[in-house]
């Protein structure tokens, strides 16, 4: 039940926004390539010594990168990025632990069919770098791992797109393959004794960012899927905001809140929250027309 309402909650908002921005002027740029990449490292350090009311040394740092590619060019729009992510952590006696793990390429094409819609085909690719663990039982146990699980997601749709800034994707049929080790077989919907599992569903995916003030900007990237094959009324959810506060042009304050809902992977609403003040570096940033 309460799947449905965020489901439904996201879809009447996506809606205002279609229909309040039909009203605004076309603002998609001339057709040119924009490519953008950039790096970003948050680092989190606290230290106690002799300290009355206790403490924990902890030191934590992540690092992102992004590769975003865009190409118009009459009535073509195809849009990727590569985003990649890890951070660790260290906490006193409890050691190194993994605070972000993530790779996930995105690619769009359109074929421009009417003032801002499109004929779309989608490709998505989503995985981890590393070993996972659930600390609470003794001793640890491994509950994901390298490519464990992958996610391959494609298929043909409808886009709607008013800028890169805001954009809705209407995928009907779309198949997604999920991928698991030998160690992680009968987990993440894949079979007991197999390494692979196919679903064919609805997908929709927006992503939408706007100006908050001078200086603040919000990311929305959110997805969502129902299986045919399976239950339909289980969707899937992925939700991410991104708040970033710049400071200059390489410093920025990042905060990010991340929810997933995937019955898949974890019975409960998975949540992740990021924090911190970094470094931002742009190593390749071209536009040409």
């Amino acid at each position: 039940m309460m799947v449905k309402k965020i489901v439904l909650g996201f879809l009447i908002l996506l809606t205002s926004l279609v229909y309040s921005q039909e009203q605004q002027q076309d603002t998609i740029p001339a057709p040119k390539w924009k490519i953008h990449g950039r790096v970003a490292f948050i680092f989190n350090q606290s230290s106690f010594s002799n300290w009355a009311s206790g403490g924990e040394n902890t030191v934590a740092g992540n690092i992102n990168i992004n590769y975003d590619f865009n190409y118009k060019q009459g009535n073509i729009n195809w849009d990727s990025r590569i985003i990649s992510g890890y951070g660790l952590s260290y906490l006193g006696a409890q050691g190194y632990r993994k605070t972000n793990d993530r790779l996930e390429v995105n690619s769009l094409l359109g074929v421009k069919t009417g003032n801002y819609w499109f004929l779309s085909f989608i490709g998505n690719f989503r995985t981890q770098y590393a070993n996972g663990f659930d600390y609470s039982k003794k001793p640890k146990a491994a509950v994901s791992g390298f490519f464990s699980p992958a996610y391959l997601t494609f298929g043909p749709g409808m886009l709607w797109k008013k800028s890169d800034n805001l954009s809705i994707n209407i995928a009907p049929a779309t198949a997604r393959y999920t991928f698991v080790s030998n160690s992680f077989s009968g987990k993440f919907g894949v079979a007991e004794g197999k390494n692979t599992a196919f679903s064919l569903g609805f997908n929709l995916s927006s992503y939408y960012k706007l100006q908050l003030m001078e200086n603040i900007e919000m990311e929305n990237i959110i997805t969502l899927y129902s299986d045919y094959l399976s239950n339909v009324r289980n969707v899937d959810l992925d939700y991410q905001t991104n708040i970033r506060f710049k400071v200059n042009k390489n410093i920025k304050m990042h905060i990010t809140f991340h929810t997933i809902i995937d019955d898949n992977a974890s019975s409960r609403i998975q949540f992740r929250q990021l924090f911190g003040l970094g470094v931002n570096y742009s190593f390749h940033e071209k536009t040409s027309y």
